[in-house]
């Protein structure tokens, strides 16, 4: 089933809601799939159960779902960082694509509005005179964080003293390593990742406070309207239903909160 839609037609969002779409001819979807995608690193998206094998957590949830409301088989599948999401949905390769918003991401892709909010902090060595996030921003002091993650746009915006030392690659595994090494004094990520990481790492510490909420939001293709419409509906119908809140409690994610409505 090709989902196509021409100007001033309507799309079924729901058994009883309609979007009317206002908009010139225009793919919704270009196959019979929901192509999703997500930053395979973060597991406040979603991530593939050790045991099962299953991909699970909101994002994943989200997207069938939402598949199963347009009646269209669903994929979900990982690719490396951010830019591998947004690139993904600017060359047409995925649908929709679970990332956190940006406004210099938005130039490239359009966003829903916000599904959920992941709180951002830092992990310090076990033994560091760093006690809580105003500590961190200050002459001298070395922060890493992942290379084009929303944290690293945060922090470049906000960061007034502190040096930056971006992670290519994203993987938290070389934050630790770097800080091992004595190359960084702190390492930004979302609560989520560094909890697990705290868990299973000697020495190093979590910073009890957080330097940012990230939104979290589905990116489309710029200019898919008709979609974007289509997944800003469905996102409500999620959040007052209790969907999202029910996803992030069985991912048993920490530091993820159900976000209000916003819009862009």
């Amino acid at each position: 089933m090709r989902l196509t839609l021409p100007a001033a037609m309507f799309v079924l969002v729901s058994t009883a809601a309609l979007v009317s779409t206002g908009a010139p001819a225009d793919d919704v979807l270009p196959t019979d799939t929901l192509r999703a995608i997500y930053i395979a690193s973060n597991p406040v998206q979603a991530f593939v159960d050790s045991k099962s094998g299953e991909t699970r957590g909101p994002g994943a949830e989200l997207a069938r779902e939402l598949g199963r409301r347009l009646g269209v088989t669903v994929t979900i599948k990982p690719v490396q960082g951010a830019g591998g999401v947004l690139d993904a949905i600017k060359n047409g390769d995925a649908d929709i694509g679970f990332v956190a918003f940006d406004s210099l991401r938005a130039v490239d892709v359009d966003f829903s509005q916000t599904y959920s909010l992941v709180q951002n902090t830092y992990i310090v060595p076990a033994n560091s005179s760093i006690r809580s996030i105003a500590e961190v921003d200050k002459p001298g002091v070395r922060v890493g964080v992942a290379e084009r993650d929303a944290g690293d746009l945060f922090l470049t915006r906000n960061l007034k003293h502190a040096e930056i030392r971006r992670n290519p690659g994203g993987e938290i595994a070389v934050g630790l390593k770097w800080m091992a090494d004595g190359q960084i004094d702190a390492y930004a990520a979302n609560r989520q990742r560094l909890a697990l990481m705290a868990g299973r790492t000697k020495g190093i510490r979590l910073l009890p406070d957080n330097f940012y909420g990230v939104e979290q939001a589905v990116a489309v293709r710029k200019g898919n309207t008709v979609l974007l419409a289509i997944v800003d509906k469905f996102i409500d119908e999620a959040r007052t239903s209790g969907l999202i809140a029910g996803a992030i409690e069985r991912a048993g994610l920490v530091g993820v909160d159900v976000a209000p409505r916003t819009t862009r």
